[in-house]
Order: C-alpha cells, then structure tokens, then sequence
C-alpha cells in the first residue's frame, strides 16, 4: 500500500475567469464533478478551454485519474485526452513505471468510503489535496496492474452495455408519442388543445415547518427538484404530521420543477408531497397519466421562455397552468400508455440485469485489491 503522492503528480484544478470570452470555446474540454461517473474517458465536455484559457489553468494529460473532492466526494473520471478540471477535482497523473493509469483509476474508485469518512461535517465536504495525497492504494507489480485492469474493463464494458440499453429505452417513449401523435407542441395532427387548468388540479407544492417536530422521516415522499431525474429513492419523507402542512398529489401526478432549472419534470408512482419549487397536475378524466408527462416534455422550452429573468428564473403557478397542450382522443391516449408500459417492463428486467452486473463488478474489484482474483 502506498500513497497516492508516491505515485504521480497532484494537481488541484482551477475556472479561468468566466467573464473572459477568449479563455473559452476552444478544443479542450473543461470537467466538473458533472461529467465524472460516466464509466468511459472523458474526451467531451459541456464547456471547452481555448489556449488562452489552458494557460490560465492546469492541463492534464490522457490517463489523468479525476477525482471530486469538494461536494459529490468520490465521484471518478479518467482523461480521454488533454483536460482541464475544475476546483472540485483533485487530479492524479500517475508515475506509468510505478501505475498504470487504467489500473489506478479502478483502485481511485474504491476510495470513495474513505473521503467521505474523511471529510470535515460542513455544509460542503471537502477533502483537501494534501489529504488526498494520503490516501493509499496497493501497488503490485505491474504485469498484475495490466491484467487487474483488462479483467475489470470486461465487466465495465457489460456494464456500459446495459446503460446503453436503458438510455434506449428512455428514448423509445418519446419516438412512440411522435410516431402516433407528432410533436405535441406543434400539434401536426390539429388536435383541440386545453390549458392545464382545465386539464386537472395544479398545486404548488410546500415544505413542512422544520422547525416544528415530528415533521420529517416517515413513509410518504417529499420529492424536490434532485429527484425528478434521478433513478435513486427520494432522499426526504414526510410524517403523516408533516404531510397534513402541505399539498400532496395522487399516483400518477406530474411534477414540473419551475423555480431553477425549469421544466424537469417526472410523474409519481405512489402520493407524495413536494416542494415549493415544483408545480403538480393531477390529471384529470381528458388525460391519461403517461400521455399528459409525455406531451409536457416537449414544451420545456416553452416553460423556460415564460419565466422571469432573475438570478434564479421562476415560473409562477399562474404561467404555469396557461399552458396549452393537445387533448387526443382518450382511446389513443391509453393505446400510448399500454406501449409505455410494455417498454416500462423491458426497462425493470434491465435495470435487473444491470444490478446483477455492477454487483459482479463490485465483486471482482473486491477480490482484484485483496489480491485474490
């Protein structure tokens, strides 16, 4: 076992000025924690440098092992090329007659427990550079390095199969609602439209007074704007008690996030109560649940367009509601749902199969590092 600091070169990333138009829109991608977890190289981002703007950073090169340590801690990536990172992110260029980089990227991903356990209780955890440098992972020799690593890029590769498939599958709802309605905010077929209004109930969602005791912690979800595109368990519930102060909505219900990032949305599988960033519609007899989060995906722009401009934009429940979206005939609605459905039942057989692979993959990392594989 030895510390990272005895392996390669640290660094600490660095955002160049974001005012300065010339340090961006360039060639070389520039990562945040957002990019990290995507289980391939990174050779992409959302954001890029241009020269002027590497020179006021830290370039990394191809193999460069990028870990978060300020926020989400843990969360990986390994270069795909020339990168610069955030100051989220410590980085490792490995010592390559000491680690090879894909190695060390597999042992870094078991570091996680360990930063978290290690990080001071603030309102952001952070792991400073100098304790990431402590951190220490086992070096045997390299032939073993290289065959630890092609085994694990076997299982990651079954892995990456699989979240190709389920991203598919996200997909494929939305090519069923073109394919037998068109684009519902171009509504090509003429159907009559209604604002929402007249389509359901639509509330504007509240938070408990957390002050008050015996408000949170029970069995009814409290979903806030994390959830609605996130495939983990709500992170907050309520209390019978604490859902008696608030608004909750039935199964089926969409909820649209119209206080920051405005139009993520989601439909709910059992009640719930929800936060005062979100707007819900509770259907009413004209939609069908699945149809009316459908038809609402394609007016996200729309919804963005309508907020008002300030340092967070905000949707107000008046705006919200007057949105107009096609009603088609209720039978060819439930046609749509009975085709989601089916694609919803291909997608829990996958998501099975993609658990039962990361498990493996747990496995095999776990018997790699202990020197049993």
């Amino acid at each position: 076992m030895k510390p990272l600091s005895a392996l390669g070169r640290i660094q600490t990333g660095s955002t160049p000025l974001t005012a300065e138009d010339k340090f961006w829109g360039g060639d070389y991608p520039f990562v945040t924690p957002a990019e990290l977890d995507q289980g391939r190289p990174i050779a992409r981002t959302q954001r890029t440098l241009s020269e002027d703007g590497v020179a006021q950073s830290r370039l990394l090169q191809e193999g460069a092992v990028m870990v978060c340590c300020i926020g989400s801690l843990g969360k990986i990536g390994i270069a795909g090329g020339p990168v610069v990172t955030n100051q989220q992110i410590n980085s490792i260029e490995f010592d390559t007659t000491k680690i090879l980089p894909k190695y060390g990227y597999y042992a870094c991903q078991r570091l996680k427990p360990t930063l978290l356990s290690m990080a001071p209780a603030t309102t952001v955890p952070i792991v400073s550079k100098s304790k990431f440098g402590e951190l220490k992972i086992p070096v045997p020799p390299l032939p073993e390095q290289r065959r630890i690593a092609a085994i694990l890029d076997q299982a990651d590769a079954l892995r990456a199969e699989r979240r190709e498939a389920l991203a598919h599958l996200d997909n494929l709802t939305q090519a069923i609602f073109i394919e037998m309605f068109g684009e519902a905010d171009q509504n090509p077929q003429g159907w009559p439209t209604k604002p929402l209004r007249e389509l359901g109930r639509v509330v504007t969602g509240r938070t408990p007074p957390s002050l008050k005791d015996g408000m949170f912690g029970g069995a009814i979800p409290f979903i806030t704007p994390g959830d609605l595109d996130s495939q983990e368990p709500v992170k907050r519930t309520l209390t019978e008690a604490g859902a008696a102060e608030v608004e909750m909505v039935r199964s089926g219900s969409t909820l649209v996030c119209c206080i920051g990032t405005i139009g993520k949305m989601g439909n709910v599988n059992v009640a719930s109560a929800f936060n005062q960033q979100i707007n819900a519609v509770e259907w009413g007899r004209d939609i069908d649940d699945h149809f009316g989060l459908a038809a609402l995906g394609f007016f996200k722009k729309i919804l963005t367009s309508r907020a008002t401009s300030t340092t967070v934009p905000i949707l107000n429940k008046s705006n919200f509601e007057k949105l107009e979206i096609p009603v088609p005939p209720k039978h060819l609605q439930q046609v749509f749902t009975q085709r989601v459905e089916a694609v919803g039942r291909t997608k829990e057989l996958q998501k099975k199969s993609a658990e039962q692979i990361d498990n493996l993959f747990a496995s095999l990392q776990h018997r790699a590092f202990r020197g049993d594989l």
